[in-house]
């Protein structure tokens, strides 16, 4: 996928995305951060062709991302949103079907290909023996498993994450993440997502993209762009970067600038 000079705006408002062209590696684990307002889960709204920019496009396998049909798309990428809802008394499997939508003609009933691609997703997410529980039956880090799970269901090549940890506690962060990673590193999965904590994005990512104020401040591999100076300059906090035997590259951050 490739962004070429992205300028995005809501309704008459400043622009919230300036000029933004990025490249994202396909078979790898691209992490979005940046500040709060720096634009991070717009950029990835448009991406996914959730909001229309004001100039500049898209490319999706060579192809212009608004070209693609509805449907089409929607079988080359799934999301997870930040926030998502549905009825609580849904059980886990009905939730997870949802994914099979984009395969089917509203003429078709499921067969055999839903139900493997929707067996495969409870497989991965580890939610076999929840399948028929309801939602509000669930801990908060396995509903998160579930809207995965239904995104995996789409068998899409790419998928999108925007802040898959928030509200989770430790726990169930790590679990996630590790679930991430697993996509990737088995089933060779493109992934995008957004994230606030540095440390995570520098352990479960293989590029990282640093935005402010709507723009890419810099973009690369974790150890080439969190620096100590990145850090002060894109959220103005004094760090210091350690590399640990267990942990690896650790950002420890040592007070306001």
């Amino acid at each position: 996928m490739e962004l070429n000079q992205i300028t995005y705006a809501y309704d008459r408002q400043p622009d919230i995305l300036k000029n933004i062209s990025a490249d994202v590696e396909l078979g790898r684990i691209t992490t979005v951060i940046g500040p709060n307002g720096s634009g991070k889960s717009t950029l990835l709204g448009v991406m996914a062709r959730n909001f229309a920019p004001k100039s500049g496009h898209v490319i999706l396998d060579g192809k212009n991302i608004t070209d693609f049909k509805p449907k089409e798309l929607a079988r080359r990428i799934a999301v997870v949103h930040q926030q998502n809802e549905a009825p609580s008394d849904m059980t886990v499997e009905k939730l997870t079907s949802y994914g099979r939508l984009p395969h089917r003609s509203m003429w078709t009933q499921s067969g055999k290909e839903d139900e493997l691609a929707i067996e495969w997703a409870l497989n991965c997410t580890k939610l076999v023996e929840k399948r028929h529980l309801m939602l509000d039956q669930l801990s908060g880090g396995e509903r998160q498993r579930v809207w995965i799970a239904m995104a995996l269901a789409q068998k899409t090549p790419y998928l999108f994450l925007d802040e898959p940890t928030t509200y989770l506690d430790m726990y169930y962060q790590i679990e996630v993440l590790d679930l991430i990673k697993s996509l990737n590193v088995e089933y060779g999965l493109t992934i995008v997502m957004v994230l606030h904590d540095v440390n995570q994005a520098v352990r479960y990512s293989d590029s990282i993209i640093v935005m402010k104020d709507g723009e890419v401040h810099m973009a690369g591999a974790p150890k080439m762009v969190i620096t100590e100076q990145t850090m002060k300059d894109i959220y103005g906090v004094k760090v210091t970067i350690k590399q640990e035997e267990e942990a690896g590259m650790i950002v420890v951050p040592l007070g306001i600038v």
